[in-house]
């Protein structure tokens, strides 16, 4: 093909024709008054690409903005980039021993610092000053490719170790590296064009960091609020403290431990901290004597299952007597489930369980009344009653799991000493390298695709279809009473994704490629590709990650 041939492109659905080698970025600038906001990338025929690149084909394009999942990850890549270079600017190259980006808290992401320099407010101000200077300045960010060798020796030459360490074990012989004025590093994903997109941030000191303030998907524009739940928080960076003492803190670490055969001894060592950690939650609910209701909920996928099974065998231990109660059998009648605005039925809202019947049942179970407690038949959309029947005891406790529990609408009429409450979630802590977070969302959302397919028969495009449904219920029904919690339980293990991936790989490949999935799984099949595999051969039965693999001893 001539370079002066005419490339048919529809956007928008309006046929249009461009020379051949046109940017995506001066197509995408002919119809930016079209959007609200910057247009970041293109999806081209169903995939990813940067404005960077050229027209070289007739294609489809669709434009991704900050409002789309892809763009508000690119735009956060991009905002970091630019961070690290206005940093490493102010405080001096050769001052900065180590800069890791966290996890994300509360619309912001949480990164540490250290170095010869004083990390205070001061500092971040002028770093901030030099993001600004950067952003005006709307200099390029520059994509290239360079040998995987030369990529190693390079990062080794500037003091990043870890990104070293990670593509040392990397198959492919060339590596994706980007530069910002001289300043090149290495990241997972795509990039806007230049720093001239970057515009909505800030820099604040937080604890024994710094956050970086970012827009939201919803409004693109303006930062989003910060209120982070301190007790995550606190659970989230005692995870990051363990990690680091056993140098499973990123993926290069946790590559090297498993290439050398240590990966037994990480399992077991991990598994063993978990149960100690239930261990104690057991004891803290047997020393208080008014506790009757253990109340645990948290996101999808997080294991609250198992963890209940594991928790009520160490209440077991202490001299207790649990009981499960699941709070689905308190669903309303399918007739009387209220609708969203879709016309759907709403089954992650309060207005669909039986509130007034679940506390009188509670509460007459509270009084040393036999009460016969219901079973709920999905297939029907009725509650039964099948002979049920339970009273409650001295030494009794009722485990009691589902997504309000840690409501107190939900649990109204029961007195807040009678109750314990949980929260658990899957709170990774596994970065792939100082500057490449992995999202918790991530970690749930691989699990939830294999025991997805293992016992519902879902393929992976089902689950990743629904999964955006199942984040909205989250948000507005668990993670605003995250910090009304008694006792936060990570239910994360840094060996998990290594041990997920033999599982999830298959499944991922099997998403059509005209789908619209496709992106999302494509972009995990890569996020897999980091990780050296883990066999599920010496997993114990009574893992958390049985759940979601198969092969355990409880019924999950």
């Amino acid at each position: 093909m001539v370079e002066t041939s005419m490339i048919q492109v529809t956007v928008d659905g309006e046929a249009r024709a461009y020379p051949y080698g046109t940017t995506y970025r001066a197509i995408a600038a002919d119809v930016q008054d079209r959007y609200p906001n910057d247009i970041l990338l293109v999806n081209r025929d169903g995939k990813l690409c940067e404005l960077h690149k050229r027209l070289d084909r007739d294609c489809t394009l669709r434009m991704i903005t900050a409002r789309d999942v892809p763009g508000i990850q690119t735009y956060e890549r991009s905002a970091v980039f630019l961070m690290l270079k206005a940093f490493y600017d102010v405080a001096g190259r050769e001052n900065v021993e180590r800069i890791s980006v966290g996890y994300s808290l509360s619309r912001s992401l949480f990164i540490r610092a250290q170095g010869d320099f004083v990390l205070d407010q001061a500092l971040l101000d002028r770093v901030e000053e030099r993001m600004r200077e950067l952003s005006a300045q709307a200099l390029p960010i520059e994509k290239r490719s360079i040998s995987t060798d030369d990529a190693i020796e390079l990062f080794r030459r500037e003091g990043l170790v870890h990104k070293a360490q990670l593509l040392s074990f990397r198959v492919n012989s060339h590596v994706n590296v980007y530069e910002l004025d001289g300043f090149v590093d290495y990241f997972y994903g795509y990039m806007v064009p230049d720093t001239g997109y970057v515009r909505c941030f800030a820099l604040e000191l937080f604890e024994s960091g710094f956050v970086l303030r970012l827009p939201t998907l919803k409004d693109p524009d303006h930062l989003g609020q910060f209120q982070p739940s301190v007790k995550v928080f606190r659970e989230l960076y005692d995870s990051t403290l363990r990690s680091e003492a056993l140098h499973a803190s990123n993926v290069a670490e946790l590559n090297t431990t498993v290439s050398q055969g240590g990966a037994t001894p990480l399992i077991l060592t991990y598994e063993a901290m978990m149960e100690k950690k239930i261990g104690d939650i057991a004891a803290v609910i047997a020393a208080r004597k008014e506790v009757r209701f253990v109340m645990i909920a948290g996101p999808s996928s997080s294991g609250k299952t198992t963890f209940s099974h594991r928790l009520s065998t160490q209440l077991r231990s202490c001299g207790l007597r649990p009981y499960a109660i699941a709070t689905d059998n308190y669903f309303k009648n399918r007739e009387d489930t209220p609708r969203d605005e879709n016309g759907n039925y709403d089954f992650e809202g309060l207005g669909a369980m039986d509130v007034e019947q679940f506390n009188a049942d509670m509460v007459r179970l509270l009084n040393g009344e036999t009460v016969e407690l219901p079973s709920f038949n999905f297939k029907k959309g009725q509650r039964e009653y099948n002979g049920n029947f339970l009273t409650l005891k001295e030494g009794d406790v009722l485990v009691i799991e589902g997504i309000h529990c840690l409501n107190d609408q939900f649990t109204y009429a029961l007195p807040q000493e009678s109750k314990y409450k949980i929260y658990i979630s899957c709170l990774t802590t596994l970065n792939i390298d100082d500057h490449n977070r992995i999202p918790t969302t991530d970690a749930r959302l691989l699990r939830r695709i294999e025991r997805d397919a293992r016992t519902r028969g879902y393929s992976a495009q089902a689950t990743i279809k629904m999964w955006p449904s199942v984040r909205r219920g989250e948000e507005n029904n668990i993670f605003p009473f995250q910090d009304s919690a008694d006792m936060i339980f990570n239910s994360a293990l840094i060996y998990e994704t290594s041990l997920l991936k033999p599982y999830v790989q298959p499944l991922l490949f099997g998403v059509p490629r005209d789908s619209e999935e496709y992106i999302e799984a494509k972009r995990l099949l890569k996020f897999l590709n980091y990780f050296l595999p883990i066999p599920a051969d010496n997993i114990p039965k009574t893992s958390l990650m049985r759940e979601f693999i198969g092969g355990g001893c409880y019924h999950a």
